[in-house]
């Protein structure tokens, strides 16, 4: 999330756009609603995808330069190395360019079974709609799910899908309602957090 604020604030000052609050703005609305907010509600349909397209092509370059490595969670790859059998999927609003090059930058492709990004659905986070259908491609019922999440609208999600959430705090944000909170996936509560959740 930080990394797609710094892009999207210089994105827009490249065209002499000033947001205040940026981040704020970004929160439960896809690119096409942020563009047309931004640069009018006029502007023609080619032109919306053109500047979020742009805007994505930036932030990949940007995390590029900065060095992969440094946003990457902590023991992540390690995580689903060990819980291979349990079926996971993605539910995110970003763009699938994103999503897919995160995915293979990281070799990350072949731990989830299905991927569901924001453009999939009728309404995308803070509503449940990204979840509920993530947990019926895999064939699960909703109160079976475990959401890692680290943004107020991908917690509310989560919990209006009926779902239990872990928030993983990648950065300094309130998160409420949690069933358990984790810095990242090295935390030693986290698995015996999972195998009491799974008993039965």
């Amino acid at each position: 999330m930080p990394l797609h604020t710094l892009a999207w604030e210089k994105y827009l000052a490249q065209h002499g756009i000033e947001v205040e609050d940026v981040e704020g703005s970004m929160h439960g609305k896809r690119n096409p609603e942020l563009v047309r907010s931004w640069f009018g509600d006029d502007l023609p349909d080619p032109m919306v995808l053109e500047h979020g397209a742009a805007k994505e092509r930036l932030f990949r370059e940007m995390l590029v330069a900065e060095g992969l490595d440094r946003y990457r969670v902590p023991g992540v790859t390690e995580f689903l190395e060990r819980h291979l059998d349990i079926p996971k999927a993605i539910g995110s609003n970003a763009e699938i360019a994103n999503i897919d090059f995160i995915l293979d930058q990281y070799g990350l492709r072949k731990h989830f079974q299905a991927i569901i990004n924001g453009f999939e659905v009728e309404r995308p986070k803070p509503f449940p709609d990204i979840y509920l259908r993530a947990a019926k491609l895999l064939g699960v019922e909703p109160a079976d799910c475990i959401v890692f999440e680290d943004s107020p609208p991908g917690v509310q999600a989560a919990l209006s899908a009926g779902m239990r959430v872990v928030g993983v705090e990648t950065t300094p944000t309130q998160l409420d309602g949690l069933d358990l909170k984790i810095r990242n996936f090295l935390e030693p509560d986290l698995e015996a957090w999972l195998a009491s959740q799974m008993v039965g």
